[in-house]
């Protein structure tokens, strides 16, 4: 199950469990956030659902990881033979989130059922190793 959520102009595809970097919104660690912009939710065998331009009676809700900021972009302006020149540095806040559940009706949707790892899925260059 996913769903594509708009916020901060952008779009995210999200499942339940994701980790995502978004822009900054107003709460604080540990706060449970919800998103009411679904555009596409998808509900399993039961198909993809599109909205026109959301889904009705659907939103995605979330917990607040973290409050953290971006790598600095550096914004240099020279002109040549001037003698002048400029530099600024600029560090977008973003906010980090985990997605907790899709609703529908209020109801959470289900989720998949995880694959367990087998023993037969050793990594191969470990074989080779203890060979020699």
């Amino acid at each position: 199950m996913f769903a594509v959520i708009r916020t901060g102009g952008k779009q995210y595809t999200v499942a339940a469990d994701d980790v995502i970097t978004i822009e900054k919104l107003e709460a604080e660690a540990g706060a449970a956030v919800t998103f009411d912009d679904v555009l596409v939710l998808s509900r399993g065998a039961e198909g993809i659902v599109v909205g026109a331009p959301v889904v009705a009676d659907a939103s995605v809700s979330a917990e607040v990881v973290e409050q953290t900021r971006g790598k600095k972009v550096i914004a240099f302006k020279k002109r040549r033979r001037q003698n002048s020149k400029r530099k600024r540095g600029h560090r977008q806040a973003f906010t980090v989130v985990r997605i907790t559940d899709i609703l529908v009706g209020g109801k959470a949707l289900p989720r998949p059922a995880k694959a367990e790892k087998s023993a037969d899925a050793a990594p191969a260059e470990a074989a080779p190793a203890a060979a020699e």
